[in-house]
């Protein structure tokens, strides 16, 4: 999250043993990084950044770097057979790998987060080039995702060390996408909690919501959340399980087609979320649509916004209210052909919050998708 748009530093951020200052990237494993990067590019008007491979001296794996605005991925695909990656992807399909935090320290993180219980993914690691050093450490988190803790106060080149920078005829406009609002985890039956735990304990999150089964669930399904959130609220990541409902819930088919536990969904803020939407639109991504009856007394619910309802009722956008504000938030379909990692699209106006009253009309859009894929 920018330091422009996150909460006030309050007195406990100081005695944080594990101060982030947001998300540095999310590295995603993919089964084609050359045709995922056009696909961002085009589709969400990510810009070309940065590219690592044999032609870079890494010989097992492609990486490409894109970025718009303070949000920054990493499309890795592997070159050959057995091998960690091909074996992520061959299990899970394209999907989140990284989930990589900005530290000053990566060393002091590293040492903080395992001598807490965290297990280690990568010590820590100096890369050096020309243009300076970047200091990387991780652990692993839920099923086989890891943070990696990235140190780059001395660096100054592109991104880091191993990649040189990709320059690119082909540079769609931008849509508006600002920084990463917030990663969604989904976990196995009854982990939400240790979950919770292992972030409280190995990285001093604090836990700021929960959500059980009766604020999450239609006729058939259910499930339950809990939003973690770091000491200066730079990084925040809710976590979901399933709950018993009459039919698989959405959590429920994500495990079954990710073959395991996983980031669902990465939410990404905008400034204006109907000029992004409506570009989003016009370059083909799809959107999960809430019946257009959801509009006849959403305003009754959130009182007034400053937008025309038209508009939104147009492009299906959710709109919520808490104690500090309202929030506009809207969810893509799937992003692959399993039914697994999509994007959320989130304008805050003050609002802290994460569209609780949009849930029960939300996972019903989410039901129908299920049921055209027969997995209800």
């Amino acid at each position: 999250m920018s330091v422009e748009t996150a909460p006030a530093i309050s007195e406990n951020t100081l005695a944080d043993f594990l101060p982030l200052h947001g998300t540095d990237y999310v590295e995603l494993y993919v089964g084609n990084a050359k045709q995922a990067a056009h696909f961002y590019k085009t589709a969400f008007g990510f810009q070309s950044i940065a590219y690592a491979g044999p032609e870079t001296g890494v010989m097992d794996r492609a990486s490409y770097v894109i970025r718009q605005n303070k949000i920054t991925f990493v499309l890795t695909t592997p070159l050959k057979t057995n091998n960690a990656i091909a074996d992520h992807i061959y299990k899970h399909g394209d999907g989140v790998k990284v989930l990589a935090l900005m530290v000053d320290d990566a060393t002091d993180a590293w040492h903080q987060t395992t001598k807490r219980g965290g297990k280690t993914y990568m010590e820590p690691t100096t890369l050096k080039d020309e243009h300076g050093s970047v200091v990387l450490s991780g652990i692993h988190t839920y099923g086989d995702t890891v943070h990696i803790f990235v140190e780059r106060k001395n660096y100054n080149g592109i991104f880091m060390p191993g990649f040189r920078k990709w320059e690119s005829h082909y540079n769609p406009t931008s849509t508006g996408l600002l920084y990463v609002d917030h990663c969604v985890g989904n976990v196995g039956w009854n982990q939400m909690n240790p979950w919770v735990k292992f972030y409280e304990d190995v990285m001093g999150f604090k836990n700021i919501l929960s959500f059980d089964d009766k604020d999450i669930s239609t006729e058939y399904s259910a499930l339950m959340s809990k939003v973690m959130s770091n000491g200066n609220g730079f990084v925040k990541f809710p976590i979901n399980e399933p709950a018993e409902g009459k039919k698989k819930s959405q959590v429920e088919e994500y495990l079954d087609f990710y073959n395991g536990e996983g980031v669902q969904h990465v939410a990404i803020a905008t400034a204006n979320i109907i000029e992004t939407v409506t570009m989003l639109q016009e370059r083909g991504v799809e959107f999960l649509k809430v019946p257009t009856s959801y509009y006849d007394t959403v305003l009754d619910r959130v009182g007034h916004i400053d937008e025309d309802l038209a508009p939104l009722k147009d492009l299906g956008i959710l709109i919520d209210r808490d104690n500090e504000g309202y929030l506009l938030q809207i969810f893509s379909k799937p992003l692959e052909d399993r039914p697994t990692l999509f994007f959320e699209i989130i304008q805050r106006k003050g609002a802290k919050s994460f569209g609780k009253g949009n849930f029960k009309a939300l996972f019903e859009a989410l039901e129908r998708e299920q049921e055209a894929r027969g997995n209800l």
